[in-house]
């Protein structure tokens, strides 16, 4: 469903993603780690069609990002980190209007409207303006109007960002939900507990490299530790063995 071959992308002399390769699967829930400045955002925006990279080819459900962007966009929901609205429609004005400019049926839009309405807990904000929402509202209006078309891949970047401890649960099960019915999910994520708990398999990357690749029991192979934030912190230890000054150094550059 996901496909990166050679992905290099650069900023002047800056080399933000260095020949990255990596292929996600149909109902997969895939984790993309890494510290600040690794190349999260820019691999994403690369995936997203936000921007073009430098060398390397991507595709998505089967179709290439530079070939037929239509068809790669068309078969994606995609939520940033901070995602956009027009604040003076209400959340369900704002739904329809998402559902709108994928071509959705009325009557499939309505009853995709209606059910994540209900799985994320959005019935009570249904006509509310979304200027006057929460932040952790609107990140769920946010998932729930990528959803609206049904795609076949979830690109999610920093999926609780601003969520109760309630929402997030909400969050999550959707997320499971989604990769159990055959969507593919990719997910970035520095909540290492959350990636953790809920992906298939995992990507760690740094310096636009991947550095680590596999399931929980690749990754704890060889390691003393059963969890995933000692693992990652290990890999960054400088060689003397003190603290992670490498995985500093690079959110200082961020």
């Amino acid at each position: 469903m996901i496909e990166i071959k050679n992905l290099t992308v650069r900023y002047g002399d800056f080399v933000a993603v260095d020949g990255l390769d990596l292929d996600v699967p149909q109902g997969q829930l895939f984790a993309f780690l890494g510290p600040n400045g690794a190349g999260k955002t820019t691999t994403i925006k690369a995936l997203t069609g936000l921007l073009r990279p430098d060398e390397g080819t991507l595709a998505v459900a089967g179709h290439s990002l530079a070939e037929a962007p239509l068809a790669a966009k068309s078969a994606m929901g995609y939520v940033p980190d901070v995602a956009v609205f027009y604040d003076k429609l209400t959340a369900i004005e704002f739904i329809q209007f998402i559902g709108e400019l994928f071509e959705v049926e009325p009557e499939t839009a309505a009853a995709n409207t209606a059910a994540l309405f209900e799985r994320l807990d959005l019935n009570s904000f249904a006509h509310d303006p979304v200027e006057t929402l929460s932040h952790g509202t609107r990140q769920r209006l946010a998932i729930a109007s990528a959803l609206m078309h049904e795609p076949e891949v979830f690109v999610i970047d920093e999926p609780m960002v601003g969520l109760d401890p309630l929402h997030a649960r909400a969050v999550k099960r959707e997320l499971r939900a989604l990769a159990d019915s055959g969507t593919t999910v990719f997910m970035s994520t520095h909540l290492l507990n959350i990636a953790q708990e809920l992906a298939d398999r995992i990507a760690i990357i740094d310096c636009g490299k991947l550095v680590a690749l596999g399931t929980m029991d690749d990754l704890r192979a060889g390691e003393q530790s059963d969890a995933l934030e000692e693992i990652f912190l290990r890999m960054f230890e400088d060689e003397k063995g003190g603290e992670a000054s490498e995985l500093e150094a690079a959110a200082s550059r961020a």
